[in-house]
């Protein structure tokens, strides 16, 4: 990065293309992410074109919005033309309506048709990651005429690592590697080789669930077939490590109360940033007032026995840690799919079990001390049960809220510590006071 931006300041270009020669495209990518416009569209200007398809289709939205803005329409031709369709479809997707007047204007008519077609999927689908620059074969090819056709049609095809075989109808019939094609005779008939019991997507399949299959399967690609079972497209693994990402990030957002956002931390302002936490904080804040208008019911307690006070937020926190604890792993277990709707029951059974175990642990340990500190045998169990109580009740809202969030069709990361934790605060009160009136007679 010293070095290319020190180049750039003596205005040695020659010496700063050579450098970009030997990098890694995903590294300059980086770098021209880091540059400012002026300098980041020098640098992308020294970079032959098959490389600077590449290095753009890798860079952050906003650096290829300030590229598009700074390029000539030939300059955006050239890229757009080297670009594979899906690159060019979240392209179009992303910018600003301007430029994408300006995309599509210099985008060949039969690719501008094709992105059109790729734009009318739903969004969430599998529809909408794919692309349809794949290689086709025919069942009756040989070996031979199949290289041949790999020849012809691969070089600006994404992948041709994995083959699809289609019937005159364009139904997918099966797939092939070229691994296989190259370890078979050369006049032997595809359908020979072919592995017929396919596993494939569907276009409206969710791309969530798709990102799962490439987990499950380890594929490089899979082929997308429409409701008549015809080839569509491909998803490839880079799509779907996207939307992997995508997916975690905005189920981390969620569960820290974050309303999710598709840009980046730095590039959000101030007020877009708290446009997207007060909602939640608001929502959280007022709920927490149940919890003190319980506390202002039981005043007589306090009064009674002053000493009450005291332990509320460590009840409050350890139930609100064991709920958090409970939905994190249920959270988690449903997004990798090892969780189920089905397994309610299942989760709880093994969430009581857990609690139990912990309960009892953390009210000998809290009855210990309190017995030691205070001499009061009386105050320890009223704790003690309380504790249990609190960790029993935590640990079933924190596993059953997320797969009820989860069957009602909301994103089940909704149900994360913040709510966890506001929700448990207010059963950790209600347990305490009941206990403590009734073990205290007051």
């Amino acid at each position: 990065m010293e070095k290319i931006i020190e180049l750039l300041r003596q205005n040695n270009f020659s010496e700063l293309k050579l450098l970009l020669a030997d990098m890694n495209q995903a590294d300059i990518s980086e770098i021209i992410d880091e540059l400012d416009k002026e300098d980041a569209a020098i640098v992308f200007r020294l970079l032959n074109k098959d490389e600077a398809a590449d290095v753009f289709s890798r860079m952050e939205s906003d650096t290829r919005e300030r590229l598009v803005e700074a390029m000539t329409d030939d300059e955006v031709k050239d890229v757009v033309s080297k670009l594979y369709l899906d690159d060019v479809t979240d392209l179009v997707e992303e910018m600003p309506a301007n430029l994408v007047k300006k995309i599509l204007a210099n985008t060949a008519s039969d690719k501008r048709t094709a992105i059109n077609e790729l734009l009318k999927y739903p969004e969430d689908s599998a529809g909408s990651i794919m692309t349809t620059e794949f290689v086709d074969l025919k069942e009756n090819m040989t070996v031979m005429e199949a290289f041949d056709r790999i020849r012809k049609i691969g070089k600006d095809k994404e992948t041709i690592y994995t083959l699809y075989v289609i019937d005159d109808q364009r139904k997918l019939v099966g797939v092939i590697t070229v691994k296989e094609l190259l370890l078979a005779d050369k006049d032997t008939k595809i359908k020979e080789l072919l592995e017929d019991n396919v596993i494939k997507i569907n276009t409206l399949m969710d791309k969530e669930d798709v990102a799962k299959m490439f987990d499950k399967y380890d594929f490089l690609a899979m082929p997308v077939v429409d409701s008549e079972d015809r080839l569509v497209g491909i998803v490839t693994v880079d799509d779907a490590m996207d939307v992997m990402q995508d997916e975690a990030s905005e189920d981390f957002e969620i569960m820290a109360a974050v309303t999710p956002s598709d840009e980046s931390y730095f590039d959000m302002s101030v007020i877009e940033h708290t446009k997207h936490r007060i909602v939640w904080l608001l929502i959280l804040m007022l709920s927490a007032t149940i919890t003190g208008t319980i506390i202002t019911h039981y005043e007589e307690a306090f009064a009674s026995i002053p000493i009450l006070v005291s332990f509320i937020p460590m009840l409050m926190d350890t139930g609100g840690n064991c709920g958090s604890q409970a939905s994190t792993l249920v959270i988690r277990g449903l997004a990798t799919g090892e969780i189920e709707t089905k397994d309610v029951f299942k989760v709880w059974f093994k969430e009581i079990r857990v609690a139990i175990l912990v309960g009892i642990i953390l009210a000998v340990v809290n009855g210990v001390r309190i017995a030691i500190q205070y001499d009061d045998i009386l105050l320890a169990l009223v704790i003690g049960i309380t504790l249990l109580l609190t960790v029993i009740l935590s640990k079933s809202l924190g596993c059953i809220l997320p797969l009820a969030a989860k069957k009602l069709k909301m994103d089940p990361a909704i149900m994360a510590s913040p709510l966890i934790t506001t929700v448990v605060d207010t059963c950790s009160i209600l347990i305490y006071f009941n206990v403590a009136v009734a073990l205290f007679g007051i």
